[in-house]
């Protein structure tokens, strides 16, 4: 099966493709169709999630998948959010992002400082699905004073799992495909997908 991936992150390319490979589905990237970046206006993430959805299948012409997700950090009343790929501005990367939420929980405790992971995946069968599947995963954390680990992508090297003593950066990749919001979300789908 071929699904189009509306996203052209390498990061989230990587791990989905990996969750699901064992399950027979290929995932390409929208930019595989000259699929234009949708702007991601909505302020939740299923809404976001479902338009670059509906958005990748209508360029693709096959089934689409999407995922939006990020970072909330309940010091910040749940900021960055829908906005963590851009929380330090239009075309901020990683660096500047992780800069920012660092210096907006300067002098904040360890246990002020309770964060999670959240993504929403839709699937869609066409542009038109009147039926989407929609799942959605949690993982939670807290933010570390400085970044510590080289793998992953985005806030991993700020979010830390008390339990584990790690940031995610500093999992490997098949533990943190096990343990993250994307993961979980995308057991959720399979389970979906099953159902269906």
């Amino acid at each position: 099966m071929r699904i189009v991936l509306a996203s052209g992150n390498p990061g989230k390319i990587r791990e989905i493709q990996a969750l699901l490979a064992p399950y027979g589905v290929r995932i390409l990237p929208q930019t595989a169709f000259a699929t234009p970046e949708i702007e991601e206006t909505a302020p939740t993430f299923i809404e976001n999630a479902l338009t670059k959805a509906r958005n990748a299948a209508r360029y693709a012409g096959l089934p689409a998948l999407a995922d939006d997700s990020g970072l909330e950090v309940e010091a910040l009343n749940g900021a960055p959010g829908v906005y963590s790929a851009r929380y330090a501005g239009p075309g901020a990367d990683d660096a500047l992002n992780n800069a920012k939420l660092l210096e907006a929980l300067t002098g904040l405790e360890e246990k002020d400082r309770g964060a999670r992971f959240r993504c929403v995946l839709v699937f869609v069968r066409h542009p038109y699905d009147p039926s989407p599947l929609i799942a959605e995963g949690t993982w939670e954390g807290v933010i570390t004073t400085q970044p510590r680990g080289e793998g992953g992508f985005g806030y991993d090297p700020l979010f830390y799992l008390p339990e584990l003593g790690r940031t995610s950066a500093q999992l490997a990749a098949e533990e943190k495909n096990r343990l993250s919001h994307r993961g979980k979300a995308l057991q959720r789908l399979l389970e979906l997908w099953g159902n269906r």
